[in-house]
């Protein structure tokens, strides 16, 4: 979920369904940036410590049609 900072300027975005999961950059290029690196960075640590990996949910799910923005 991406989110616009009017305040301070730039984005940031949690990634749903990896709690814990977030990232922040000034333009929507690097943010898309920051997130991948935080994605792997997630897992990496998951896997480091033995805990499973949350399985992702499909962007059409119900819950994910209203509030998911896709950064392609």
């Amino acid at each position: 979920m991406v989110h616009e900072d009017h305040e301070a300027g730039g984005y940031w975005a949690e990634v749903v369904d990896l709690p814990g999961c977030f990232a922040a950059g000034d333009t929507l290029d690097e943010l898309e940036q920051d997130v991948r690196g935080a994605i792997e960075t997630y897992i990496a640590a998951q896997e480091k410590l033995g805990k499973p990996v949350p399985k992702g949910r499909n962007i059409d799910a119900p819950d994910l049609r209203r509030w998911e923005i896709a950064i392609a």
